[in-house]
């Protein structure tokens, strides 16, 4: 038994070595003074201030920031009425259904992205925020979705049907009833999507404009010519920032279990 626990700790710590090491690696050097990667130049603070004066990056920033922050808003509207409405049918079809609103999740991002680029393309739409937005809800709505959804299926749906016994309209229950108890996963879902469409690349990449560009293009951008200890710093802030994302949104999502 010993034994066997033995193993398995040393696997843990292998996958967590393999997973979070370059991370570490990138978290270090972007305290470094020196600008080669390869030489340690003394502890230094100055890459960040060099970042805080980085126009270009800081507008990135702020686009993705504004993204982020639009593509979650609608997809929570979408995502919550979709779980709502799909747990109230009684279809044969429901199953598939609820297939069908988790494919995008599940269908490869340069695909999604090459899809997106001919389905705007075919439309005429100019390439820029509004793209970005239409493209990244598509892939942020199911994230909230099969929060919402698991959310309903423990619901006791006895207090809706209490609710409409008494008089009230279905708005009222839905409201009253049903929307306080599903905020907690809305809002866990909407943290996740928020996360992944800040840190998405791919599908950004196909649909942004020239006038539109994302932090994560920018950075992407730049492997070209070289990354600057600028970028370990701006990598370093954003993991900070996606890790308490995930960790809020698991907290929201065990406490209302």
């Amino acid at each position: 038994m010993n034994k066997k626990l033995h193993i398995s700790d040393a696997y843990l710590i292998l996958v967590l070595l393999l997973m979070y090491l370059p991370i570490f690696v990138v978290i270090v050097y972007s305290f470094n003074g020196s600008k080669l990667s390869t030489v340690w130049g003394g502890f230094s603070f100055q890459w960040y201030r060099n970042l805080i004066h980085n126009s270009q990056l800081m507008q990135c920033l702020k686009n993705s920031l504004i993204l982020a922050f639009l593509s979650c808003s609608v997809s929570a509207v979408v995502g919550t009425i979709g779980a709502v409405g799909i747990t109230r049918i009684r279809w044969r079809t429901r199953g598939f259904l609820e297939s069908v609103c988790i494919i995008p999740i599940m269908i490869p991002e340069i695909i999604l992205g090459m899809v997106f680029l001919a389905f705007f393309s075919f439309l005429g739409m100019k390439f820029g925020m509004l793209t970005l937005v239409i493209a990244h809800t598509a892939f942020c709505i199911p994230y909230i979705f099969m929060m919402v959804k698991a959310r309903l299926a423990g619901m006791d749906s006895s207090l809706e049907d209490a609710a409409l016994d008494l008089g009230a309209p279905p708005v009222r229950v839905f409201l009253d009833i049903t929307l306080p108890l599903i905020t907690p996963a809305v809002l866990s879902g909407t943290l996740l999507a928020f996360a992944m469409s800040l840190d998405d690349v791919v599908i950004s990449f196909f649909v942004t404009g020239p006038n539109t560009n994302t932090l994560p293009v920018k950075i992407f951008s730049q492997m070209k010519t070289g990354v600057t200890p600028e970028i370990n710093a701006l990598c370093t802030l954003m993991l900070a920032a996606t890790f308490l994302i995930v960790i809020l949104s698991r907290l929201i999502s065990k406490k209302f279990k």
